[in-house]
């Protein structure tokens, strides 16, 4: 039943899937759901100047795009790069991806970063990913992922991924990966983020110091109306003059940040982001 659901949320117009996304998150609104309650205590931690009535909205807001999130990623899994292509109204700054240093693509979870996968029709690009606890549906979707393009490779988060990455970039290649999600006990040290103290992946930083990279801030924006996306590509400098980590960690989510402030509906506030921190 859920593939079956997977495959119909795959072939239907992406307006339709949107829209049925927005249903979605029209239910999980008016519900007492645990993704609510997550998506409420996150922004009422990162936003807590703007009053309660603005609160509201924006969680309203997050939620309906987080319907669409979930409806829109099958259409990304299911389809190759080259139908996914179709739905990219713009690419802004993809010049940066021709350097002959190695590159870094800093994907926050904001908008469609999936959608982002289609810069391997014309580039090589070694991808970090947090295997699914469930063993047969992490083989379906690791495999939805790749989708027979010989420019994709999948590197898991462990020693053999992060060996992959690290070879990536010896060979002036291009690597994605996903840094605002707790690491975990060994992957992560305590830094800033909207003010708040959270767990913050050090291997994005600590690749980029070993091997001078260029980093470029990626995300894929959401258009309205089911219209497609937009996928934005972005010098940032996350090395800090003082060359400590946590310092490093401190430009890397601040520059984050700053993107989520032009459009915070569109990040992912239904992840416990704080977890090593408060108790949701």
């Amino acid at each position: 039943m859920i593939k079956f659901i997977l495959w119909l949320f795959s072939i239907m117009p992406l307006r339709l899937n949107h829209f049925i996304g927005t249903l979605i998150g029209r239910i999980l609104y008016i519900s007492n759901s645990k993704l609510k309650n997550v998506i409420t205590k996150n922004i009422e931690l990162c936003f807590p100047k703007i009053d309660k009535q603005k609160q509201k909205k924006l969680i309203k807001k997050t939620i309906l795009e987080t319907g669409k999130s979930i409806t829109e990623a099958s259409f990304i899994w299911y389809n190759d790069f080259n139908h996914n292509a179709l739905y990219v109204k713009k690419i802004n700054g993809i010049d940066y991806l021709n350097s002959s240093k190695s590159i870094i693509l800093l994907v926050p979870h904001f908008g469609c970063w999936e959608i982002i996968r289609i810069i391997a029709l014309k580039y090589k690009l070694t991808c970090l990913y947090k295997p699914m606890k469930n063993i047969k549906f992490e083989k379906i979707l690791a495999k939805k992922r790749v989708n027979n393009n010989k420019n994709m490779t999948l590197a898991k988060t462990d020693i053999i991924g992060v060996k992959k990455l690290q070879k990536t970039l010896t060979e002036n290649g291009i690597v994605l990966i996903l840094p605002d999600q707790d690491p975990g006990e060994r992957g992560g040290v305590f830094s800033t983020f909207f003010n708040q103290k959270v767990k913050t992946m050090t291997l994005l930083t600590k690749l980029c110091r070993k091997n001078n990279s260029k980093v470029l801030l990626t995300w894929g924006k959401r258009l309205a109306k089911g219209k497609g996306y937009e996928i934005n590509i972005k010098p940032i400098d996350i090395l800090s003059k003082t060359n400590k980590l946590e310092d490093d960690l401190a430009l890397m989510n601040k520059a984050i940040e700053d993107l989520i402030k032009t459009q915070p509906e569109q990040y992912l506030w239904s992840y416990e982001k704080f977890k090593s921190a408060i108790t949701y």
